[in-house]
């Protein structure tokens, strides 16, 4: 109860606590040394960074306060000259602490002797972050089971009746006025808008829900490629659809032209939403992805697609129809590929070494600062130029990286091949009808993408031939 009270109360030993926001937490600096110290910090997040510098403390400096992020672990250094904006792993330090508990809305203190020994200690117990997760869950289980209890009271006191009268007038309430929809499909695309409304409004601000600043597949990670997997099941299902309706493949381009311009422009109208002029709009972004991924993914299936399948007498034809349906597509999925590895471990970036997958800035200690994404980085920066890229990455604010857009224009080329994949998965509804058969299908393509995603990425965030990347492989 003590700690809730400390909690809320406006200020807590001088402290203004009102002040700090969401993974904030204070710590108060004190140094009796005969000389001016530097305090220098790294963020476990930032992988193969040097240390920053965050605070100086002139000699006999009694009492300061820094302001932490403590989203990621930190550790500290705090070294006895001023060895510029980076300190790194040769420099001799009086004392470094890693593997603190702290967390958010805690007090921390760290005092320097006169001998130059350190003392680090809590003095107020950050709060449990978890509390609010627990209190949504019960309010959603409490809502429930009161929604339960409320159909059950329903059914028993009216359902009989109407149902009864239902069946005198002949009509089937299980099929009336209800569309020829997929229910499974529409239930996915639900949860993925309620994931991208929970994403896009913070996500309370735990690290593991919002974007990775880098390496990695945090939640929020997911939202994109789930967009982009559902379009591609919808892609094959329409265009099925409306064959069987006798519309020509002239007509279903003009649909897919139209649908994707207004994706594209739907996109540049929400980039200028806050009124940037035209000389910094940025010009792609996740409408404009998914536009092109499906000008491209539609119009090839649509040339590609038959009117009819034809159910072929030969055993293996039928247990591999979908391939054989896919085949061109397929084939310009292995072309995107290898043409996206051939430009990323092949072209020459300026300054850059061949093959560079890092956020640049502090990343490799600082080595490649301007290198973001490598020659994914690069070919964005020749054709959209700086201006008109996203100039807020989330590497920024971990690698104090560069401008970097990541549904920039070369990354294209992988958002189509995601489409692709959801369209498979589209075209394996069309041709098996059971859903062992449908299932079968899907477990064995996520097993066999699943494990060459990760030996690529060496089953590891950082240490593979390929890291898993939603920055670069979007």
């Amino acid at each position: 109860m003590l700690e809730f009270v400390e909690y809320t109360t406006p200020e807590w030993r001088g402290l203004n606590m009102r002040s700090l926001k969401v993974d904030e937490a204070y710590l108060i600096l004190k140094s009796h040394f005969s000389k001016a110290t530097y305090l220098y910090s790294l963020s476990e997040a930032c992988y193969s960074c040097p240390y920053t510098k965050v605070k100086n403390l002139l000699q006999h400096h009694y009492n300061d306060n820094l302001t932490l992020n403590v989203a990621y672990p930190i550790k500290f250094k705090l070294i006895d000259q001023d060895v510029g904006r980076y300190a790194f792993n040769n420099i001799t330090s009086l004392c470094e602490y890693e593997n603190l508990n702290y967390g958010e809305f805690g007090v921390y203190n760290l005092t320097l002797d006169v001998h130059g020994s350190c003392e680090w200690r809590t003095d107020k117990e950050a709060v449990n972050i978890y509390y609010p997760i627990l209190a949504v869950l019960i309010l959603l289980a409490l809502i429930m089971v009161m929604l339960k209890i409320g159909l059950c009271a329903w059914r028993n006191f009216h359902y009989e009746e109407i149902l009864s009268t239902v069946n005198l007038s002949g009509i089937n309430i299980n099929t009336a006025g209800q569309p020829n929809r997929l229910r499974s499909l529409d239930t996915f695309r639900g949860l993925t808008i309620v994931l991208m409304i929970f994403v896009n409004s913070g996500g309370g601000h735990y690290w593991w829900i919002e974007h990775a600043p880098w390496n990695g597949l945090h939640l929020a990670d997911i939202v994109f490629p789930s967009f982009l997997w559902i379009m591609g099941v919808c892609i094959p299902i329409s265009i099925k659809s409306q064959i069987t309706r006798d519309v020509t493949k002239y007509r279903i381009v003009l649909r897919i032209l139209w649908r994707s311009l207004k994706l594209f422009s739907i996109g540049l109208c929400l980039n200028s939403i806050n009124g940037p002029k035209l000389e910094n709009l940025r010009i792609m972004g996740v409408l404009q992805r998914l536009g092109v991924a499906y000008l491209i993914c539609g119009l090839t299936h649509t040339k590609l697609s038959e009117r009819v399948i034809i159910e072929s007498q030969i055993t293996w034809k039928r247990k591999f129809q979908d391939l054989i349906i896919m085949r061109g597509e397929l084939l310009i999925v292995v072309f995107l590929i290898a043409v996206y590895l051939c430009t990323i471990f092949g072209l020459n970036v300026p300054q850059c070494p061949r093959g560079y997958l890092g956020p640049g800035g502090k990343h490799s200690n600082a080595e490649y600062f301007n290198c973001i994404g490598g020659a994914s980085g690069y070919i964005d920066f020749l054709i959209l130029g700086n201006r008109h890229i996203y100039q807020n990455p989330t590497a920024r604010y971990i690698y104090d990286s560069r401008p970097f857009d990541p549904e920039g224009v070369f990354g294209c080329l992988l958002t189509i091949v995601q489409v692709f994949f959801g369209l498979l998965a589209g075209v394996i509804i069309l041709t098996y009808t059971t859903w062992q058969a449908r299932s079968s299908r899907w477990l064995i393509w996520s097993a066999i993408l699943a494990l060459i995603g990760g030996a690529l990425s060496g089953f590891s965030f950082e240490n593979g031939f390929i890291p898993i990347n939603k920055n670069l492989c979007n």
